[in-house]
């Protein structure tokens, strides 16, 4: 059974096979949505009231801010240490730890599946996807890697069971993706990076500082214990992670 709904500007789709015929209740759906929207409303950069905003503002201290809040400054901080300063969470002047919440939230949906007793599921939030158990057919969960210069064509398949997956590219939103270092938007390196981590918060806060260190961030990323990659030129050569094959088909 698969539901989707617009949430964060985004489509968020969340899969969950039928077990023995049985197919999953609403309200199982209505908890993940719900628990989304909620996301949503404090962690947006776009919406004038949320906690994030607040922050940006000033008009609400670091010390100050929630739980929730104050877990993903740590972690925004963690991937700070983490990729030498290629992620930061403040951007001319401005708070937006986006760059970790989607990833985060995905994988704390999953674990509300896993805790409600549904192992076997997909979370696709804009293309971050965490894959856990078994599809409907009994096989992993089958993952398309698109085509930067033609996003309607998939170039790879991976196979994914108990990993997360996230792209960060420019073929949908042009150069926005920045370099903290620099300030500047990154034009040169890849047209897309796809990463495969343990989660999708793994994958998705260390795809888009590798993105920014250009062609060293495939480096970075093979360096990095439980991560693989597969990233395109902007030539539309394509380069890989060693450990990337036992996913494709």
């Amino acid at each position: 059974m698969e539901r989707t709904e617009v949430i964060m500007d985004m489509p968020i789709t969340v899969s969950i096979p039928s077990m023995l015929g049985v197919e999953p209740p609403d309200e199982v759906f209505d908890a993940v949505f719900g628990y989304f929207r909620e996301i949503d409303e404090r962690f947006s950069p776009f919406k004038g009231g949320s906690e994030v905003s607040l922050i940006s503002r000033g008009e609400e201290a670091i010390e100050d801010a929630s739980p929730p809040m104050r877990e993903v400054l740590r972690l925004c901080e963690e991937t700070a240490r983490q990729t030498g300063g290629y992620f930061s969470a403040w951007y001319g002047g401005k708070f937006d730890p986006s760059g970790i919440v989607k990833g985060w939230a995905v994988r704390e949906a999953s674990r509300m599946l896993d805790e409600l007793g549904f192992r076997d599921h997909c979370v696709d939030a804009g293309g971050d996807i965490e894959a856990r158990g078994l599809n409907a057919e009994g096989g992993p969960w089958e993952i398309g890697i698109r085509n930067p210069f033609d996003p309607s064509t998939i170039v790879k398949v991976l196979r994914l069971s108990d990993r997360g997956i996230a792209t960060s590219g420019t073929y949908i939103r042009g150069d926005h993706i920045y370099d903290p270092k620099t300030g500047k938007p990154v034009t040169g390196g890849f047209a897309s990076l796809t990463v495969v981590g343990p989660d999708v918060y793994e994958a998705d806060r260390l795809s888009t500082p590798a993105f920014a260190m250009g062609e060293d961030g495939i480096g970075f990323l093979a360096m990095t214990p439980g991560i693989e990659a597969y990233a395109i030129g902007r030539d539309g050569n394509a380069l890989f992670t060693p450990g990337l094959a036992r996913y494709m088909t």
